[in-house]
């Protein structure tokens, strides 16, 4: 019997290793002070809220390099000057204009945009933050 009472203690041993143990939740937060600071350490909304204003600035930075250091060069070259307001009519009906002067510079925008970000990420990731 002792061999039999052996094996039931060894698998004993086994069940208590393999059963996952029940960790206590953390304690919650004393006040609102507290959990606002808990808030803002674990959601990293105060990196969110820098990176957006930070995308906002750069945005019109990048917007105001376009309109008004690379775009005058194609300007040159449409008749009037004025290539946000470029349209390509199609004389279909009524006739259908589409806006094409616009959509370029937004697409525009957004490439000199990506540019940026990529380029700061790279030199962050190098600095070893991510």
């Amino acid at each position: 019997m002792t061999v039999e009472n052996d094996i039931l203690e060894e698998l004993k041993k086994i069940r208590e290793a393999v059963t996952p143990k029940v960790t206590p939740p953390a304690p919650a937060p004393k006040g609102v002070i507290a959990e606002f600071k808990e808030f803002i350490g674990k959601a990293g909304v105060l990196g969110l809220a820098i990176g957006f204003i930070m995308g906002t600035v750069i945005g019109r930075v990048v917007t105001a390099l376009v309109q008004d250091l690379i775009m005058p060069i194609p300007s040159a070259f449409i008749e009037g000057g004025d290539w946000r307001k470029a349209v390509f009519t199609i004389p279909v009906g009524n006739g259908m204009s589409f806006g094409i002067g616009d959509f370029v510079g937004v697409v525009i925008d957004f490439l000199i945009i990506a540019l940026v970000i990529f380029v700061i990420a790279k030199f962050a990731r190098k600095a070893g933050l991510k």
